[in-house]
């Protein structure tokens, strides 16, 4: 990636550019290395990125460049970039509801069409004002050229301090064009601070820390609940060294699950709704809880049934106003996980709690013994949970993985074993097809690491026209399709809505059956398809082999169904 410019004592002054120019300027001292785009927007802007190395990437819809973006901040912890012209705003900010979610650093450009047009019926102009407004921290808008400088530089402050979210900057012209071709007087000012996540690390209070120290030295069965904040901060070693020196189990929320790698005894699993029942036996039999930049919401927390009622709750968030939201009483601490975590271990004492992590243990161990069956599994159709393990025992140290929303995200962050600190991993918050995309981003950001998409074929058709542009690109990701023709994760409750009724229910969940090896093939890509489970390796290496975006069709049981989250009553 380009490395941003190192700010001077001394700001070049002022000097006259186009907009487009400024832009490109601006970009590639801020170190963003590739940009996003559905045509046509800023193509000033997009001339001058070519003289300065940055790469264009122009895809098949606004919603999967929005994704792009999002893939490459996630996978760079730098702001991503993305744009669209006025009529294509709309799909735009449908994209960006991911990175809402992700808390992830997107900076959205759209054109729109200036204010002598406005109100007049001008060719497919809508406000974006609404559109823009609930998927973005920052929405700013650029009505005369010059506001330019001003309003860019704002959006890296924006995307990156405090709560990183996504922030959007509409431009005018409805392409963009009076912004990015008009002359300025502008200086371009590199602000690394604003480059990356998080910008700054600010501490706790210390009374707060007191009273947190106090109650987890006072706890003798205490969790760690790690999520997404403590991989925005980058915190997974300082919260291993924690919880090792004080002895404290950590269960993850599927966007932390590489804080701990898989086997370490520490390890209690994925907690929550899509989780691993001991990870969630774990929280229950808790006398303490300390979310680690993870908030307390139902995915979380199983419906709010974790923790147990009286459990002593500790939160530590980036975010002011989620510490108690769900949990009234808590002991918060307002600050960076890393700061907060390196306060908290200066004012405590180690500690040992042999009987609880002999509890940890056993019942990590019985949750391995009760899926093992169907983990190795050699029966055909392929199951799920097979696929996710051979996957895990194949996936190269330094290898990003990236899961789609629902069972691919529930398989592979309860069933797929990441075993070195190197590897990432990356899972929708909640839009079915975002991971094909997001990869594509993740791709150009680490474009030396294997980068490896798990979907299913309801995700993967969302946005397969984007394997031409990984051919177009080079991007050599590979893409493993769970394919059961079928949007699996309904079949209980349209099971439920039919009990006791004759019908056709495969109507509303099944698809045909598609090959998309072949059709990996046709579009000059890598494509194999594997029917039997001990082919998987071989399938695996051939893809990383060809030099080529790659597509793994699997077959599976359609009838695999993810287990339903330990409760308590169950």
């Amino acid at each position: 990636m380009n490395a941003p410019v190192k700010p001077t004592t001394h700001p070049a002054p002022p000097k006259k550019m186009t907009g487009g120019r400024f832009i490109a300027e601006t970009l590639k001292a801020q170190g963003v290395s590739h940009v996003f785009f559905m045509d046509a927007i800023l193509r000033h802007a997009l001339t001058e990125m070519e003289e300065l190395g940055i790469r264009r990437v122009l895809g098949h819809s606004e919603k999967a460049v929005a994704y792009m973006a999002d893939g490459y901040a996630r996978a760079s912890r730098r702001p991503g970039v993305c744009m669209a012209q006025s009529v294509g705003a709309a799909n735009l900010a449908a994209g960006l509801q991911e990175s809402w979610f992700a808390f992830s650093p997107v900076i959205a450009l759209t054109g729109r069409h200036p204010a002598h047009n406005q109100y007049r019926n001008a060719y497919q102009e809508l406000p974006h004002e609404p559109l823009f407004s609930q998927v973005t921290k920052f929405s700013g808008r650029v009505d005369v050229p010059d506001q330019l400088p001003h309003l860019l530089r704002q959006a890296f402050r924006e995307t990156t301090t405090g709560v990183s979210r996504p922030v959007h900057i509409d431009l005018v012209g409805h392409t963009g064009q009076v912004a990015g071709s008009t002359e300025i007087l502008a200086s371009v000012l590199p602000e690394e601070e604003y480059a990356r996540i998080p910008s700054s690390r600010p501490s706790p209070d210390p009374a707060q820390v007191a009273k947190a120290a106090a109650a987890i030295q006072r706890s003798r069965r205490p969790v760690i609940i790690a999520g997404a904040g403590a991989i925005l901060s980058g915190a997974e070693l300082q919260l291993t060294a924690f919880a090792e020196k004080h002895r404290i189990p950590i269960v993850m929320s599927l966007d932390a699950k590489q804080v701990l790698p898989d086997g370490h005894p520490l390890n209690g699993g994925i907690v929550g709704t899509y989780s691993q029942a001991c990870a969630n036996q774990i929280v229950h039999a808790a006398d303490l809880v300390f979310f680690v930049g993870s908030d307390a919401g139902d995915m979380t927390t199983n419906n709010w049934t974790l923790p147990r009622p009286g459990t002593v709750v500790v939160q530590v968030d980036i975010d002011a106003s989620e510490i108690g939201r769900n949990f009234p009483g808590t002991i918060g601490m307002h600050g960076d996980p890393i700061a907060a975590l390196r306060a908290l271990d200066a004012v405590m004492v180690s500690d040992e709690r042999p009987e609880w992590l002999e509890l940890v243990t056993s019942s990590v161990a019985r949750w391995r013994a009760d899926v093992e069956t169907d983990c190795a599994s050699d029966a055909v159709p392929i199951r799920p949970e097979r696929l996710c393990r051979e996957l895990g025992k194949w996936l190269p140290k330094d290898a990003i993985l990236v899961a789609d929303t629902g069972f691919a995200s529930h398989w592979s962050g309860t069933l797929l074993p990441l075993k070195d600190r190197g590897q990432l991993y990356l899972r929708a918050a909640g839009s079915l097809g975002w991971a094909f995309p997001a990869a594509l981003g993740a791709q150009c950001a680490h474009p030396d690491r294997p980068v490896v998409c798990l979907t299913g074929d309801g995700g993967f058709m969302y946005h397969l026209p984007e394997l031409e542009t990984a051919r177009r690109h080079n991007l050599k990701t590979i893409t493993i399709v769970n394919n059961n023709h079928r949007l699996a994760q309904g079949r209980r409750n349209i099971d439920a809505a039919y009990e006791g009724r004759t019908g056709n229910r495969d109507e509303i969940f099944v698809y045909r059956e598609m090959n998309f090896a072949k059709l990996a093939r046709d579009m000059d890509c890598f494509g194999v398809r594997v029917e039997h489970p001990a082919d998987l390796p071989k399938a695996f290496a051939e893809a990383r082999a060809s030099g080529l975006p790659a597509v793994i069709d699997v077959p599976t049981d359609p009838s695999a169904l993810a287990s339903l989250p330990w409760s308590g009553t169950t």
